[in-house]
C-alpha cells in the first residue's frame, strides 16, 4: 500500500503547482509566446524586439514585466538600450514541447475529419 504523502512534500507541490500557474499565465498571450521565441535565439534589445513583433513600446513594456516578474526573462541596460533575453534557457524547450502537443492534436483533428469526409 503506498505511502500518504508527507505534509512537507504536499507542501512543496503546492509551491510548484503555483509557480507552474504563475508561468503558465505569463505565456498566455499570442505576443508574449512570440517574444520568447524570439529570445531563444539569444538576447535581444527592446527596439529589435518591437520591431519584430508590431506593438507599441508601452505594450512591450507590458509584455516584458510579465515575463520578468514570473522569472522567466532577464532584462538588462546598456546606456538608453534596454536587453531582454531568457532567464531559464529550458523555456525554450517547453515552448518547443507545447508547439509539438499543439501539432499533434491538429494532426489528429485533421485526421478525423478526413476520416468523417470518406
Amino acid at each position: 500500500m503506498p505511502k500518504p504523502e508527507s505534509r512537507r512534500t504536499t507542501v512543496k507541490n503546492r509551491v510548484l503547482y503555483e509557480r507552474q500557474a504563475a508561468i503558465c499565465k505569463a505565456f498566455a498571450h499570442p505576443s508574449r509566446i512570440q517574444l520568447l521565441d524570439l529570445l531563444g535565439n539569444g538576447e535581444r534589445s527592446c527596439s529589435d524586439l518591437q520591431k519584430q513583433l508590431g506593438i507599441s513600446k508601452a505594450n512591450l513594456s507590458q509584455h516584458v514585466s510579465q515575463l520578468r516578474n514570473a522569472g522567466v526573462i532577464a532584462t538588462r541596460r546598456d546606456g538608453k538600450q534596454l536587453f531582454c533575453d531568457l532567464s531559464i534557457p529550458e523555456v525554450k524547450n517547453a515552448c518547443n514541447t507545447i508547439r509539438k502537443v499543439l501539432r499533434c492534436q491538429l494532426r489528429d483533428a485533421h485526421r478525423m475529419l478526413t476520416r468523417r469526409a470518406s
